[in-house]
């Protein structure tokens, strides 16, 4: 009789799982298990910075040496970032232009970043196009691009007038080069937002490309009519003599964005896409069978944190450029709304079915060689809650490093990777995934705190492959088809812990690598 009883209350508490939801979060201790991992591969006597005496998220911020997610360096006291990024390629180099924001720029001037990788880069020390210092239509310079026709370098940018008093508040721009590290201005160049979108405003972020067969340059810019979010288009001469208004190629009819920021288009296989970051929003994708649309449904890619970016190609791949979010103070616990940051590089892959996914730079990961002991003796741990959070610690935040694993599960509950933030469990920092939603999220404050989601599909009993890379405060969560960027200040030198709720999840294959230089 008393075998029969414990077999019922198992089951039953079976079913309760699978019934319950998110919601709880009162920690309780997670039921773990499982083998020994192999020991025979681990990394031994590597130098781990020492986190214990920066005792604030300012301070650890700080510290960090940023490599991969690139961030200016120091001027003076102020540490500048990096906002719109401008990617181009030319013969083993990516030259990454970007709006740098605070420190010497003025009125974010462009400047310029160079890698052959994504693993380190070089940063140049003075603008590349520098905000107009005496006011006028470009005293702020905004977001643009950089096409080679023939021997000549053309930057096409965003001239934001100094003053409400100017007739145009934004008007399409030139700087030339004969090598794509420096440009002068064309003061008698400019093209003005057409008469028939009705508005002198929001007209800005040319994307320029060109075709040397027919000698023009498509250049799309975005803006707005009638207080609806457009993409126009532009062919030019390749002497820039002429300048043709095309019409709209893309109207927003996803949400109520007044703006379509930073927008690029470009062929992958048989398809053509079209990219953009709705204002405030995340970045989206759509997809034609033909150039420059119609286009189909837009859909989203990664969360709020990866914002404006652009897609360079080059014989390695195609990617997508942007910029990782930051908080306005590294202490709040409650956003990451702050313009601008740590440059933020995603290697774009085209599936089957022409949808896009964003996945990890291997010239990145591959870096991160040395292996790390876990805090467990065990690389495959069950994590079996109820309806209160379970908690597993299994691996620790150093400065930069890089999980990895499998998992699959089989309730209906939240589970995923908690970041100690200053030892009290109601703080912990989450990535989230909510199989009830089919959403991967980033959360503070032990999940009562939404920062940025985006869409994951999710099915109990499927086994999913994950990794996941941080370095400094900056993070990003690949699950297969799904990307979440993500900021978390504060958690270095602490542990990170695998955690449930009403869920029993099987984490297995799990490694831990810190970056091998």
């Amino acid at each position: 009789m008393k075998t029969k009883l414990i077999a019922i209350l198992a089951l039953l508490c079976a079913l309760c799982l699978a019934l319950t939801g998110c919601g709880s979060k009162d920690a309780e201790p997670a039921v773990t298990e499982v083998p020994k991992a192999d020991a025979d591969s681990f990394a031994e006597g590597v130098e781990d910075k020492d986190f214990s005496g920066l005792r604030t998220p300012g301070s650890q911020e700080a510290a960090y040496e940023y490599r991969s997610f690139f961030q200016p360096a120091i001027d003076g006291i102020k540490q500048p970032y990096v906002g719109d990024t401008m990617p181009y390629y030319e013969d083993g180099t990516y030259y990454i232009y970007y709006l740098k924001e605070g420190g010497d720029s003025y009125n974010h001037s462009i400047y310029l970043a160079t890698t052959k990788d994504f693993v380190t880069y070089t940063e140049y020390d003075d603008p590349i196009v520098e905000s107009s210092r005496s006011g006028g239509q470009d005293g702020w310079a905004g977001t643009g691009s950089v096409v080679k026709v023939k021997d000549e370098y053309l930057f096409f940018y965003t001239g934001h007038a100094s003053a409400e008093t100017y007739e145009y508040m934004e008007k399409i721009m030139l700087a030339r080069g004969s090598d794509p590290t420096h440009f002068e201005k064309v003061e008698d160049w400019a093209i003005t937002p057409p008469d028939e979108i009705g508005q002198k405003r929001d007209f800005r972020d040319p994307q320029a490309y060109y075709d040397a067969e027919s000698d023009t340059i498509t250049l799309t810019v975005t803006a707005s009519q009638g207080g609806v979010a457009r993409i126009l288009k532009y062919t030019l001469s390749g002497d820039l003599s002429s300048v043709t208004y095309d019409g709209i190629i893309f109207t927003n009819s996803e949400g109520n964005f007044w703006n379509l920021e930073c927008s690029d288009t470009f062929r992958l296989g048989d398809k053509y896409y079209l990219t953009y970051s709705a204002q405030d929003d995340t970045l989206w994708y759509a997809m034609s069978d033909t150039p420059y649309g119609p286009y189909g449904e837009a859909r989203r890619l990664d969360g709020k944190l990866f914002y404006a970016a652009k897609h360079v190609e080059s014989p390695e791949g195609a990617y997508m450029v942007g910029w990782a979010r930051r908080s306005e103070s590294p202490s709040s616990t409650s956003e990451v709304s702050g313009w601008a940051g740590n440059l933020a590089v995603q290697k774009l892959v085209q599936k089957e079915n022409g949808d896009l996914a964003l996945t990890p730079v291997e010239a990145v990961t591959e870096k991160y060689t040395a292996r790390r002991h876990l805090a467990v003796e065990s690389d495959s741990i069950q994590v079996q809650a109820g309806s209160r959070y379970g908690y597993t610690e299994a691996f620790s935040a150093y400065e930069s490093f890089l999980l990895k694993g499998k998992f699959t599960y089989t309730g209906k509950g939240c589970f995923g990777l908690a970041f100690d933030y200053n030892g009290q469990a109601g703080s912990y920092k989450l990535i989230t995934l909510d199989p009830a939603s089919q959403k991967l999220r980033l959360e503070f404050n032990e999940g009562s705190t939404l920062i940025t989601e985006t869409d994951a599909a999710l099915e109990a009993g499927k086994e999913y492959t994950f990794t996941y890379l941080q370095e400094g405060s900056v993070g990003i969560f690949w699950l297969e088809d799904a990307s979440l960027t993500v900021r978390l200040y504060g958690v270095s030198g602490k542990p990170i812990r695998l955690y449930a709720e009403s869920n029993t999840v099987s984490f297995t294959e799990l490694r831990e690598y810190t970056r091998q230089e």
